[in-house]
């Protein structure tokens, strides 16, 4: 199962992102489901936002605590990425997401 955080909807604080999907990720463990699809925009200079930069810092922490499997940029979610396949080959269900195969760097894909 996928699980999907909109962080975009209500534009919030670095802070309050974070800490909503480190919620999320362990109420994402204990439902059973596979991965988290975090979609937080690419920010408007093109250099990525401070909510994806600061996501993606807390997630190596998180990794490295063995608190996540793996996380990686939408940028590789798709069909022909190793670690993509390794989640669709857990759970065929998120085969239709709609961000697969679209090169959205404006995403983030957590693997639980």
């Amino acid at each position: 199962m996928l699980k999907f955080i909109n962080l975009k909807e209500c534009s919030p604080t670095v802070d309050y992102a974070l800490a909503v999907v480190e919620i999320e990720i362990e109420n994402a463990k204990a439902e059973g489901v596979t991965c988290i699809k975090v979609l937080h925009g690419y920010g408007s200079h093109g250099k990525g936002g401070i909510i994806l930069v600061e996501l993606r810092k807390r997630l190596r922490n998180l990794l490295k605590q063995n608190k996540i499997s793996d996380y990686f940029g939408g940028d590789e979610w798709n069909i022909f990425s190793p670690r993509t396949m390794a989640i669709l080959n857990a759970d065929k269900s998120i085969a239709g997401d709609e961000d697969l195969n679209r090169a959205n760097s404006g995403i983030t894909i957590i693997k639980i």
